[in-house]
């Protein structure tokens, strides 16, 4: 497992990297963690992901002369915060400038540097870590960052909820809410202790690309509300799910396989895994006659998935695969593996625990289908229902957080 790293203090007392120090209403701002060596955990994530090519050439879906804000929730406590800026996946050098940073509602911000400098170009291939901006905030706050796009940027981070504002004016709360790429990565928070941190990885049923746009109701959020009212403190819940992610084959997004060091191995402080993972891979491409992936593939796949996990001291739990009768791809082949990997994920015993999102949301009367009132009408994607269910299905006790 990665080890966690401290910002130490310079000759003179101070930072290597310079702090702000300001007050602002409900924000205290300084040198946290001067006086001792801190921990920083990531508290936020949104996995890279290539350019989804939407629009037209004519036309394309990208930032251009923008300032676009993103709103994050934390999720534990911090005392500075900074931010994970990707390229990993761009096809060109990404300059952002201005970027800010203050709590949502508070009004006041603050800049976020890169070794001093307001505007940075990061290469193709590359991630940039900005410098600790101080800042005392709780579990759950919410963190407002707003960045400017001076040239025609298409982002590599996967899609997220953002409000975008022509030129260099902040958009504010009256800015309707899309749903887009973007450049951040990840929020790190530096704490006195480290949580346990709990990582989701998985697909559009982990992003929760189909929850009321927002509102943060996919699976992952909720099952972080469960933790913070159980135990307090003590648990970090990141989500690393893309849209159409698949486990073996590259698709819209690396494989999970492929993508597992850049978005779970990388990051400091990765206590756990849960995977939810192939029913892209297993769905037939479009033409029944040409069925996916077959279950001895993806067993191999959760193998060794499993296997660079524990080599890294990171535990694996695996979630079952839910229904998708009805659905545009489903078929008799894609069933029968389904049902085939259920049943390994449940009675093999390969992951360190097992989460039962199949039996929390199929249908009692038809175990392929969902149970009414908790899919989409894609009948392949939970509702806010559905996610809920998905939250409550997760024994909290698996990670070491029992109810007193």
């Amino acid at each position: 497992m990665i080890r966690p790293f401290s910002v130490s203090p310079c000759k003179g007392g101070r930072r290597r990297t310079a702090l702000l120090a300001l007050t602002l209403a409900g924000v205290a701002w300084g040198a946290a963690g001067a006086a001792s060596a801190q921990v920083w955990s990531p508290v936020w994530t949104a996995s890279p992901a290539p350019d989804r090519n939407d629009g037209t050439p004519e036309a394309p879906v990208q930032f251009a002369g923008q300032t676009v804000r993103q709103d994050m929730r934390l999720g534990a406590s911090v005392r500075a915060l900074r931010l994970r800026v990707s390229n990993e996946l761009g096809d060109a050098r990404l300059r952002l400038a201005d970027m800010r940073l203050g709590l949502a509602g508070e009004g006041g911000t603050a800049p976020v540097l890169f070794d001093g400098r307001s505007e940075v170009t990061i290469p193709v291939g590359s991630v940039l870590i900005s410098d600790p901006v101080a800042l005392d905030a709780p579990a759950f706050a919410q963190v407002s960052v707003s960045l400017r796009f001076p040239d025609p940027t298409r982002p590599a981070v996967r899609r997220t909820v953002v409000r975008i504002g022509q030129g260099e004016a902040t958009p504010g709360d009256d800015v309707a809410l899309d749903y887009r790429q973007n450049v951040i990565s990840a929020v790190y928070g530096e704490r006195e202790t480290a949580p346990i941190v709990v990582a989701a990885l998985g697909d559009s049923i982990t992003e929760g690309a189909t929850a009321t746009l927002g509102a943060e109701r996919d699976w992952p959020s909720m099952l972080a509300r469960r933790f913070e009212a159980t135990c307090p403190g003590r648990f970090v819940v990141l989500n690393q799910g893309i849209s159409g992610n698949k486990l073996l084959d590259h698709g819209r997004s690396h494989s999970g396989l492929a993508r597992l060091d850049r978005d779970i191995l990388a990051l400091p402080q990765i206590d756990y895994v849960i995977l939810l993972e192939g029913i892209n891979d297993i769905r037939h491409g479009g033409d029944p006659a040409k069925p996916g992936r077959n279950a001895a593939d993806m067993i191999q796949g959760y193998r060794q998935l499993v296997a660079r996990l524990r080599d890294h001291g990171v535990k694996a739990v695996a979630g079952t695969l839910t229904p998708f009768k009805g659905s545009e791809r489903y078929d008799a082949p894609s069933s029968e593996a389904r049902r085939v990997l259920n049943a390994f994920i449940r009675d093999e015993g390969a992951f360190d625990g097992v989460v039962d999102f199949d039996a929390a949301v199929r249908d009692p009367a038809d175990p392929e289908s969902f149970r009414a009132g908790a899919a989409r009408p894609d009948m392949l994607h939970p509702n806010d229902e559905g996610y809920r269910l998905m939250a409550e299905a997760v024994d909290l006790s698996l990670f070491g957080c029992d109810a007193r």
